[in-house]
């Protein structure tokens, strides 16, 4: 679309040049001759107006083309018809023609034939009837000269038109084709991806059923692999509603802190000695509640960060989230930035244009599917953003995002009391990052989350400087990472007892001795940790699960699983088994519908697509029947259906939740607190 409106752009460029030459011809003739003087005046306006017509590209392609067509008709005409322009209706009409070739207008074509002939036959009229042209071998040849010349000219031009016509009918008709087999192939992609989330959904489950209660490498490892497999498995769903426009928004509020520790945690799980490290820089000072599509701002923040870590070997991945405040809101900017292989200019251009992979080479050495900026262009576009790309081909690559947001409380997301009786020192030695871009990413951090918390901030780069800094200040608050920590784990376990709030950045699962006092804190570095930690809060469990994340006490809930998939039973029903629930399972709709008649149960979890009757269906009457006999029951689809709208769909339809498969604990423990969290269900009453 954009290439065909910049041809159709270039062909009017040239075709107004054409007809402003041929009235500026006229007009200049017209003055010279002393014809009606009123009529320069009509042609400079109506040129004035192809001009702004052709500038401000008002109205359809084909309006501005009859202006334009029908103007230097009009023109031609008053030029044609003076007995000066005798033998010039030739060069103007070959001249109108060929705007009408390179317009694509057939029937202009014609038109300016006609045209041509009747100013000849006036011209001849007037001739006849002034006495005035000597009607010799010459004159009469030349007439006869220029017919052959129109007529020939007209053939040749009708002739190439035609095939010109015929190519675009030709490029017309394959590119319908090529759009029905696209949308032939992103149905299938859709819908085989449905179909394959369902054996995936049953290997992450009976994993992680597996797991809660031993830990094997090897099941765990297919874990990893199983929800690699999910992600890209969404993917493939995302790329496709891009292209097809069928992108939903939604807005909902959300805290950034909470977005930023279900991304920290999971890539934190995935911390290894061997691995680039994840540097976290959040800007305090955002507002603490946000409103807008925080699934596809959790998604394009992983998105960035997957692409990030996929071509990084050495160094580290660097996240900075910060905004503007604006009238409308807040700019909301996301930053990340690496130490990895880089993007040529061309790689760059080809991503921005929604090609799905920049380098299937570099792709196929690296593993993935290669749609993840694709993605993220494509939802930014929905979302009325921007992105940029900065880029050096072996040093790095830095894609930054910027979306509205609405700003629902303003209030700092970070915030630390008794500022003025804190002192802290950042204790990195930079000896242990081989490259220079991975020290500026902490640096850069510690001193964006100073700035932000309005704290005093130290920095010591040696064990030496850290002792100088403690005998000539009070410090309150040392941070370090375990590489600093181990060199003299005693020492820094002496100043906690002298006062001093130690603080280590480990791999989730490091454990500091029995009786150590010093406080871990799981990495990647994240502000949030930091500032419980200032604020006093040193609980493990408190650093390591966001704000809002309750465990629902579910104990003795009736819960019933409905899906048409055994295996999917089995795992659903596992899962909420270790919450203490009593869970009963149904195959089909109409079983739940009959379960549900027979039995008292305090939710359902209903699966969307299944034989028979579907989810929906079952839903609605089992609600039906539950009011028939005075009571309420909490129905929350659980489905693979994790399209765009899909959560907004359910709930239109009558769901009281929405949770996808494969079920994510955080999402399924939030509903569940919404639902369950304050009260026990009342089955005579109310929820």
């Amino acid at each position: 679309m954009v290439d065909n409106n910049e041809r159709i752009s270039k062909v009017h460029n040239t075709a107004i040049v054409i007809i402003t030459v041929a009235c500026v011809g006229a007009i200049i003739e017209s003055l010279s001759q002393g014809w009606e003087l009123w009529v320069p005046p009509l042609i400079v306006g109506a040129l004035i107006a192809s001009w702004w017509f052709h500038l401000t590209q008002y109205s359809r392609p084909a309006f501005r083309e009859n202006f334009y067509l029908i103007l230097s008709t009009v023109v031609a005409f008053f030029h044609g018809v003076h007995e000066t322009s005798f033998f010039d209706l030739i060069v103007i009409s070959v001249l109108l023609m060929t705007t009408a070739t390179l317009l694509k207008r057939p029937e202009f074509l014609n038109i300016f034939l006609l045209e041509f002939y009747v100013l000849l036959f006036i011209q001849l009229f007037l001739a006849i009837k002034g006495g005035e042209t000597e009607f010799d071998a010459l004159t009469i040849s030349r007439i006869i000269l220029h017919v052959l010349v129109e007529i020939c000219i007209y053939v040749e031009l009708k002739s190439l038109l035609k095939e010109r016509l015929k190519a675009d009918e030709t490029l017309l008709r394959k590119k319908k084709e090529e759009d029905a087999d696209r949308v032939g192939m992103e149905d299938f992609l859709v819908n085989i991806s449905h179909e394959l989330r369902t054996p995936v959904n049953v290997i992450n489950g009976m994993s992680a059923l597996i797991l809660k209660n031993e830990e094997r490498e090897d099941v765990v490892s297919i874990r990893d692999a199983g929800l690699r497999l999910s992600r890209q498995i969404e993917d493939i769903q995302d790329y496709s509603e891009i292209q097809r426009g069928d992108v939903v928004l939604t807005d909902e509020k959300y805290m950034i802190t909470s977005l930023l520790n279900d991304i920290t945690s999971y890539y934190g799980a995935f911390s290894r000695s061997d691995r680039p490290e994840l540097v976290v820089d959040l800007d305090p000072t955002l507002p603490a509640m946000l409103k807008g599509d925080v699934k596809k701002i959790h998604k394009l923040i992983t998105l960035l960060l997957d692409n990030a870590f996929k071509f990084t070997r050495r160094g580290g991945v660097y996240l900075h989230i910060t905004g503007y405040k604006k009238d409308y809101g807040l700019n909301l900017i996301i930053e990340v930035s690496d130490t990895g292989v880089g993007m040529t200019q061309s790689d760059i251009e080809k991503i921005s244009r929604g090609s799905y992979q920049a380098n299937r080479k570099r792709n196929r050495s690296t593993g993935g599917i290669g749609l993840g900026l694709s993605i993220v262009y494509g939802f930014v576009r929905f979302m009325k953003g921007f992105v940029s790309i900065d880029s050096v081909k072996g040093k790095g690559t830095t894609v930054r995002l910027s979306i509205v947001q609405e700003i629902v409380n303003p209030e700092p997301c970070l915030y630390v009391e008794n500022v003025s009786l804190l002192n802290t020192v950042f204790y990195v030695m930079p000896e242990k990052h081989k490259l220079t871009a991975l020290k500026e990413f902490y640096n850069v951090m510690a001193v964006h989350m100073a700035e932000g918390l309005n704290i005093k901030y130290n920095a010591a780069t040696s064990r030496r400087d850290l002792e100088k800094l403690l005998e000539r200040e009070k410090i309150t608050h040392l941070f370090m990472g375990l590489e600093e920590y181990e060199q003299a784990p005693e020492y820094y376990e002496r100043l906690t007892s002298e006062g001093v709030t130690v603080t280590v950045s480990a791999p989730i699962g490091y454990r500091a001795g029995r009786e150590s006092r010093v406080v871990v804190m799981p990495k990647p570095l994240y502000g949030y940790q930091v500032a419980k930690v200032l604020n006093g809060d040193t609980g493990a469990d408190e650093l390591i699960h966001g704000v809002d994340e309750v465990k629902p006490k579910l104990d003795g809930l009736r819960a019933l699983v409905v899906d048409d998939e055994e295996l999917n039973l089995v795992v659903a029903a596992g899962l909420f088994r270790g919450y203490k629930m009593i869970v009963d399972t149904a195959e089909s709709g109409r079983e739940a519908v009959l379960k549900c008649d027979n039995n008292d149960y305090d939710v359902v979890f209903m699966d969307h697509m299944m034989p028979e009757m579907d989810g929906v269906e079952a839903m609605k009457l089992i609600k039906l029947g539950a009011e028939q006999k005075g009571r309420k029951i909490c129905v929350i689809a659980l489905t693979a259906n994790a399209l765009s709208g899909a959560r907004e769909m359910f709930l239109s339809e009558g769901f009281d939740g929405f949770i996808s498969k494969p079920i994510n604990i955080k999402d399924f423990e939030k509903v569940m607190n919404r639902e369950f969290g304050s009260s026990r269900p009342d089955r005579t009453g109310g929820m």
